[in-house]
């Protein structure tokens, strides 16, 4: 933990103005790569007409294939930071040079909390409340109308609402193994499990500047899906609501995912060393955790 950076609290703002910087220098290279992610998760939902079975394994696959798709796109950000262009094969970069196996393996923080949520979300609200919540939604969704407020009655809203903050406590936490983890990955040698734990390290040692650019973050979220809903609620006046659908789903991928991949990208080198030399990493045969 000695060689990670300290950096200041503002240091979270910068990594998210580096992050819009990156995209403004290639906006349609980085935009590209971002529509496209969006496009393969519009097919992937599209997919439910196909039946449950289909859309299931194709969610799964888009699930296991998003740690490969962000090093791809962290591959093309640190090319346009280094002067080169994005193109749209960088997008396959995260399934190469044995990168692959060691990406898969940054799912597995976010599994972890999502099994701790479930198993302390039936501890404190229980089962049997559970279920009668699940079947006055399913009734009133099949209803279609509002659900009647006394079926709620006796539900234990005060710990579910607990839950809530703790589900949202223990998220954060999954997201410090995983913050820096692509670029680590993708550009040293190190390990899944090593470059998880510097992630880790390196977002307690600066949690005031991860706090701040997730506070600016979830902003700036806010900000480019109310100016993609404007061009949206056009494109529904002119094409319907479909084509409003799709023209904001891929509007909102095209500039967030290269913006969250950039801002990453720039606390990755300011944090840890390796991002001074930001050099290739060793290419890796197999699976190395």
């Amino acid at each position: 933990m000695n060689d990670i950076r300290k950096v200041s609290a503002s240091a979270g703002a910068e990594w998210l103005l580096g992050g819009f910087a990156l995209l403004r220098k290639a906006p349609l290279g980085l935009g590209l790569l971002g529509l496209l992610y969006g496009l393969l998760a519009l097919l992937v939902a599209a997919s439910v007409r196909l039946g449950t079975g289909a859309f299931m394994v194709l969610e799964l696959a888009m699930v296991l294939a998003g740690p490969l798709l962000m090093g791809g796109i962290a591959y093309a950000v640190r090319d346009v930071d280094q002067g080169g262009r994005a193109e749209p094969t960088d997008l396959l970069q995260g399934f190469r040079s044995g990168r692959a196996g060691r990406l898969l393996l940054t799912l597995l923080p976010n599994i972890a909390a999502v099994l701790v949520c479930l198993l302390l979300l039936y501890v404190m609200v229980g089962g049997e409340a559970l279920v009668k919540m699940m079947a006055a939604l399913e009734q009133a969704s099949a209803a279609g109308g509002n659900p009647d407020p006394g079926m709620f009655t006796g539900f234990p809203f005060d710990r579910f609402a607990l839950w809530l903050l703790i589900s949202l406590v223990i998220g954060i936490t999954a997201g410090f193994f995983t913050f820096v983890a692509i670029p680590e990955i993708m550009f040293t040698s190190r390990g899944a499990f090593s470059a998880m734990g510097r992630s880790f390290q390196a977002c307690l040692r600066n949690l005031p500047a991860f706090l701040v650019m997730l506070v600016l973050l979830v902003i700036a979220v806010i900000a480019v899906y109310i100016a993609v809903m404007i061009i949206g609620v056009i494109v529904n006046l002119l094409a319907g609501q479909a084509a409003m659908q799709v023209v904001v789903q891929l509007l909102t991928t095209a500039i967030l995912m290269p913006v969250a991949m950039g801002t990453v990208y720039t606390a990755w080198k300011q944090m840890l060393p390796a991002g001074d030399a930001t050099t290739a990493a060793t290419p890796v045969a197999g699976i190395e955790a």
